[in-house]
C-alpha cells in the first residue's frame, strides 16, 4: 500500500470516528474529511465532482432533492396527517401493531420505489402518528430504514446498488425478482418478529392518547382536496416511471426532478414553501461522504481489499460467494454501499467471467447484491436510507445518534446475512 493510500485511510478513519462518536456535527466531519482529501492531493476537482467511480454520485443527490420537494408539497395537502390518523386508528393505538402496519407498507413500497424514496414518503407519517399517540419516534424510524433496505433487495430498482449491479451484469428486473424476492420475503417476516424483541422497551401503549385519537376524523386533515388529487396523479406517474425507467431510458434522478417540477406547477406552491422542507444538511453530508470514499477508491484501497478477499478463495465458487456475501456486508458497513458496489463491480465481473459453470458464476452476483444491500443496515451511514432517516429525525427534533441506529442495525445485519447464506448455498451450489 502506497503512502498516499495510507494517508487516505487515515483521513477516512479520523472523519469516520468523528461521525460515529458525534463529537462534531456529522456534516462538518464529512466536509472536513473531504477537504483534507483535496488538500492532500488525493482527490482533485475532476475526481471529486465528475469522475464516475470516485466522484459525488449526482444521480443519488438529485434523486433525493427531487423526492424531498415532492414530499414537501404533499405535506402541505394534509395527506400525511390523514395517513397518520388512519394508521393509528386501524392499529387501535397498539404500538407493536402500528409498527407492523407501517413496516408492511414500507416493505411493499420499497421494491417498486427505491428505498430512499420510500422512507422519504413514510417517515413524515411516522413522526406525526407517534406524536399523536405519545410514542417514541426513533424506534419506528429506525425499523423503517432497516426494513426498506431488506425489502428493496428484491428488485432491480429497490436499492440503488442493484441498479449498478444489474446494469453491469445485464440482469433484468425479473432476474432480481425471481432470484432475490423469495429470500427477501422470509427476511422481512423474520425482521417483523425481531422488532417485538428489539424495541420491546419502547412498545408500551398509552391508553389515553389512543382513546383521544379514536375520536378524530382523518378526513378533516385534508386541507386542499383538489390540490391533493393533482399531486397524487403526478406521484403515480413518478412511481410508474421509476418502475419503467429502463424502458424510457431515464435515470431515476431525472424522473424525480421532472416529477418535482410538474408537482410545483400543478400545486402552485411558492419556492419558499417547497424548498423549506428539503434536507439540505443530508444532501451536503452525502456529498462529503462520496468524496471521502472516492479518496479510498482513487488510491486503490477498496480495490485492494476486494481483490485480496476474492483471490483468497481461488476457484472455490461457494467460498467466493460466501466471501462476497459476508465481506460485502462488513466492508459496506463502513462506507455507503453505492460507491462500494460501484468499485467492486469490475472485480466481481472478472471472477464471474472466469467461472466454468455459468450458473455458479451468476450466483456470485446474487451473493454480492445480498451482502451489499443487507450490509446497508449495519451502521447509520452504510445506506442512503439510513442517512435520510437520521436527517428527517433531526429536522423534527427527534435526534437519533449513530450508535443508537447502529446497535439495532448490526444485529439485524448479522441475522439476515446469516439466513441469506443457506439460501445461496441451497439454490445455487448444493445440488450442482
Amino acid at each position: 500500500m502506497t503512502l498516499t493510500a495510507v494517508l487516505a485511510v487515515g483521513i477516512f478513519v479520523i472523519a469516520y470516528v468523528f461521525i460515529a462518536t458525534e463529537k462534531v456535527n456529522r456534516v462538518t466531519a464529512a466536509l472536513a474529511g473531504a477537504g483534507l482529501m483535496a488538500l492532500a492531493g488525493i482527490v482533485d476537482a475532476h475526481s471529486a465532482f465528475f469522475a464516475e467511480e470516485t466522484g459525488v454520485e449526482w444521480n443519488v443527490i438529485f434523486l433525493l432533492l427531487g423526492m424531498m420537494i415532492i414530499v414537501s408539497i404533499l405535506k402541505q395537502t394534509g395527506l400525511f396527517q390523514f395517513l397518520a390518523i388512519w394508521a393509528a386508528k386501524r392499529a387501535r393505538g397498539r404500538p407493536y401493531r402500528l409498527m407492523v402496519m407501517l413496516l408492511l407498507i414500507t416493505a411493499v413500497l420499497s421494491p417498486f420505489l427505491d428505498n430512499v424514496t420510500t422512507v422519504l414518503l413514510i417517515a413524515p407519517v411516522t413522526v406525526l402518528v407517534c406524536r399523536r399517540l405519545g410514542l417514541p419516534v426513533a424506534p419506528y424510524l429506525i425499523a423503517e430504514a432497516l426494513v426498506s433496505n431488506i425489502a428493496g433487495t428484491a428488485t432491480l430498482i429497490g436499492d440503488p446498488p442493484n441498479i449498478i449491479i444489474g446494469t453491469r451484469a445485464g440482469l433484468s428486473f425479473n432476474d432480481f425478482l425471481f432470484n432475490l424476492a423469495p429470500i427477501v420475503v422470509v427476511l422481512v417476516g423474520v425482521f417483523l418478529l425481531m422488532c417485538r424483541w428489539l424495541f420491546r422497551d419502547t412498545l408500551r401503549r398509552r391508553p389515553q392518547h389512543a382513546e383521544d385519537l379514536m375520536d378524530l376524523d382523518e378526513r378533516e386533515a385534508i386541507t386542499d382536496p383538489k390540490m391533493l388529487v393533482r399531486c397524487l396523479v403526478v406521484l403515480s406517474a413518478v412511481v410508474v416511471a421509476f418502475a419503467l425507467h429502463s424502458v424510457f431510458h431515464l435515470e431515476p434522478s431525472i424522473v424525480a426532478l421532472l416529477g418535482a417540477g410538474v408537482m410545483v406547477v400543478v400545486s402552485g406552491t411558492s419556492s419558499q414553501q417547497f424548498l423549506e422542507e428539503v434536507e439540505w444538511s443530508t444532501l451536503v453530508f452525502f456529498m462529503g461522504l462520496f468524496v471521502l470514499v472516492g479518496g479510498l477508491v482513487r488510491t486503490g484501497v477498496i480495490e485492494w481489499l476486494g481483490e485480496a478477499a476474492i483471490s483468497a478463495v481461488g476457484g472455490e465458487y461457494l467460498l467466493a460467494a460466501t466471501a462476497l456475501l459476508f465481506g460485502s456486508a462488513v466492508l459496506g458497513a463502513f462506507v455507503d454501499n453505492i460507491p462500494y458496489v460501484a468499485t467492486m463491480v469490475p472485480i466481481v465481473q472478472g471472477v464471474v467471467d472466469a467461472a466454468p459453470d455459468p450458473e455458479q458464476g451468476t450466483a456470485l452476483w446474487w451473493a454480492f447484491a445480498l451482502g451489499a444491500d443487507l450490509g446497508g443496515n449495519a451502521t447509520a451511514v452504510a445506506a442512503s436510507a439510513n442517512v435520510v432517516v437520521l436527517g428527517i429525525a433531526a429536522r423534527n427534533g427527534e435526534r437519533i445518534s449513530f450508535w443508537e441506529f447502529t446497535k439495532y442495525g448490526a444485529i439485524v445485519t448479522v441475522v439476515t446475512v446469516s439466513l441469506a447464506w443457506p439460501y445461496v448455498w441451497l439454490r445455487y451450489f448444493a445440488f450442482g
